[in-house]
């Protein structure tokens, strides 16, 4: 849990974890839900992401700024949460990734829901064979790679390519390269340090549209730039990517061969007491997933009412005028006829 800055603690019980940094980390999503407890419009929500995507200090500060004019009470609170678990701005680049949310975890938790259940034994071979299918799947993919890096970043650095074109670079004589861009957007690239002021080089490990722009003015004035992807961090290179699945999964033999144990003691499992109630296997959903279910679910309905009940697919009798089967009058059934229809 995180504390605030007078040592109270807040946010008890919420969802938490590592982060990009090696730090605990309250992901954008897990605040954001927090924060509709108290102010439920998109708005927020925006002012929230736009904080956090920020990369550079003073666009950080400019955006906590529009935060407090457009909710004082609101920006207080997410002012209590130190910006270094959840804002871009304050990332060090140690861990080369910007990531704000936790998918890298969540995809392997979503994979296991059926083996949660099992006994431990079943349970880790479960895991076991799941792995074993996703490394071989990766490597059918790496195969059909081209390239010096991973299909992610060679998509990202063709986007920075395309709009390098928008950008000057400007040489101070040294090491150091002024860019100018559209709408104010101005950094300084140091080519010896591999820095930009931007902070996307550091954050991402990939060059960003200031530092392909420097490429291209050193290449023009007859300077030895090399392979562009020398410029970008060793984690996006695909022969990286290969080896972090060179290690297998080893198949084994089925429990009908497996060698007994030669433990004197028999281990026997802990008593079970079975709960009430069919066993849960998915995950439990946020407020916002329930309320935006329940949109969809009025927006597929007839008219400007839906009759399927929230989450459950049955028809519901809500909105459905009855219709007397006495006096043929909607808006009461037979029990309740009082002899409107003059029969």
């Amino acid at each position: 849990m995180l504390c605030g800055p007078e040592g109270n603690m807040l946010w008890a019980g919420r969802r938490i974890c590592y982060g990009p940094e090696g730090v605990v980390l309250m992901t954008g999503r897990h605040i954001h839900d927090n924060m509709r407890k108290a102010w439920i419009t998109n708005e927020y929500k925006e002012h929230l992401w736009n904080c956090a995507t920020a990369t550079t200090l003073p666009e950080f500060n400019h955006r906590m700024q529009q935060f407090s004019s457009f909710d004082i009470e609101a920006y207080n609170w997410l002012k209590q949460i130190p910006p270094q678990h959840w804002a871009r701005s304050h990332f060090t680049g140690r861990a080369v990734s910007d990531m704000l949310l936790n998918n890298l975890c969540e995809v392997f938790n979503s994979k296991f829901i059926e083996g949660r259940d099992k006994t431990l034994i079943t349970c880790l071979e479960y895991i076991r064979e799941y792995m074993m299918k996703r490394i071989y799947n990766f490597i059918k993919v790496q195969k059909k790679c081209v390239g010096p890096l991973t299909l992610s970043a060679t998509k990202i650095m063709e986007k920075n390519v395309n709009w390098e074109s928008q950008y000057t670079a400007r040489w101070n004589g040294s090491d150091k390269y002024q860019v100018q861009g559209t709408w104010q957007d101005q950094h300084v690239v140091d080519m010896v340090e591999r820095v930009c002021s931007c902070m996307k080089w550091e954050l991402t490990g990939l060059p960003c549209k200031h530092v392909i722009a420097v490429l291209n003015d050193k290449a023009d004035n007859g300077d030895e730039v090399g392979e562009l992807h020398t410029y970008a961090h060793r984690v996006h290179w695909l022969e990286t990517w290969k080896a972090a699945y060179v290690y297998k999964v080893e198949p084994i033999k089925g429990r009908a061969m497996w060698p007994i144990s030669e433990c004197p003691i028999k281990i026997t499992p802990p008593l079970h007491k079975n709960q009430p109630g069919r066993p849960k296997k998915k995950r439990r959903q946020s407020a916002k997933v329930k309320s935006q279910k329940k949109g969809d679910n009025v927006a597929s309905g007839s008219g400007s009412q839906s009759h399927i009940a929230s989450g459950s697919g049955k028809l519901t009798r809500k909105f459905i005028q009855v219709t007397c089967s006495k006096c043929k009058i909607k808006g009461h059934n037979a029990r309740t006829c009082k002899g409107q229809g003059g029969k």
